[in-house]
């Protein structure tokens, strides 16, 4: 089955690994019964079961998402092994449709969650409190001005190289060849004016890598950190290592740590993209221009920017629609706004 979803269904060894993680669920609560016991009753018997799970992590009840989508993809499975040999006779299509969660579910597991989103303002200060007395601290400030000027997935950041960024034309080219991209999209994002020093940041850090310590362009943008063992017996970080990170992991940590360090809530990388859709909402003037930014991220459709990003926090909505009570619109500037949004929507 996950050989079917990887060859045939052209799946990321990611999701194969939460579908994994689905059945083994499943089996988990049968006992690891044949497949062909599969019926209604268990079915029934193991959503109940999974509605009052506990997550290992927080203690607390499995959220309606994660229901969701272990059910989701566990009735995928169940629907493929009917149509195999020796299952067809054994496995009823419809046995499958009670894996389905209920419609109320459904849509709390799709509601929007509101989650902390960094300003522009907050970016800022960090970067600017972040200390920078050594190779890898100034990587690390680099490496945070870079996905706020590129807003660049964490994924995608570790595997960039040198060659692949061009200050003097301020782009960042991303060669799903050679970058991490998702879905391996070719992605050409100039950087987005967010002000500040970030731009500053990242160009002395470029220059570094060139002068000081003679990397080339073939060379990651942010190198590993060089562990070398003690006297002690224990690893100490000893410099930059001329390879890229094996994974975002260490991208998280210094977000983590350099946001503690500004006295602000920790804020993950992926949180920057929203930041920057808020920010494009801000600046855009136009259907062009929230074209462009949306492309700027690496969306085709705009619809994708600002249904996954766009969300407005309860506050701002509220400021918004209260500025609007101040305002009298003539007809002509009603019917101006809706061509507008009738544009933007096609």
């Amino acid at each position: 089955y996950y050989r079917y979803l990887k060859e045939a269904r052209r799946q990321s060894e990611l999701s194969i690994d939460v579908k994994a993680a689905a059945t083994k669920r499943f089996e988990t609560y049968t006992g690891h019964k044949d497949f062909k016991s599969f019926h209604r009753e268990q079915a029934i018997g193991f959503k109940n079961r999974l509605a009052g799970q506990l997550n290992q992590k927080t203690g607390e009840r499995l959220s309606k998402s994660t229901v969701r989508s272990t059910l989701t993809a566990l009735r995928a499975f169940f629907l493929w092994l009917a149509d195999q040999p020796g299952f067809k006779s054994r496995i009823k299509y419809s046995d499958a449709d009670y894996l389905n969660p209920s419609e109320r579910d459904i849509q709390i597991a799709l509601s929007p969650r509101s989650r902390p989103v960094p300003t522009v303002e907050q970016i800022r200060h960090t970067l600017n409190v972040m200390p920078a007395d050594s190779p890898l601290a100034r990587r690390d400030r680099a490496l945070m001005a870079f996905i706020l000027l590129t807003g660049c997935r964490d994924t995608a950041t570790v595997s960039v190289k040198l060659k692949h960024v061009d200050l003097t034309q301020r782009v960042l080219y991303q060669d799903p060849r050679e970058v991490e991209t998702k879905f391996g999209k070719s992605i050409t994002t100039t950087f987005f004016p967010v002000g500040g020093e970030a731009l500053d940041y990242l160009t002395d850090w470029i220059g570094e890598l060139k002068t000081v310590h003679l990397w080339g362009l073939e060379d990651p943008l942010f190198p590993a950190t060089e562990m070398l063992r003690s006297e002690t017996g224990g690893f100490h970080p000893a410099g930059l290592k001329r390879a890229h990170w094996s994974n975002a992991d260490p991208v998280r940590r210094v977000f983590r740590a350099a946001f503690e360090r500004a006295g602000l809530p920790s804020f993950n990388p992926h949180s920057f993209r929203t930041t920057l859709t808020r920010l494009g909402l801000q600046l855009c003037r136009g259907a062009e221009q929230l074209k462009a930014w949306s492309q700027n991220l690496g969306h085709e459709q705009m619809l994708t920017t600002f249904t996954s990003y766009g969300r407005i926090d309860e506050h701002r909505q509220g400021q918004i629609i209260k500025s609007l009570a101040r305002t009298d619109p003539e007809p002509d500037d009603i019917d101006d706004l809706l061509a507008r949004i009738s544009t933007v929507a096609k």
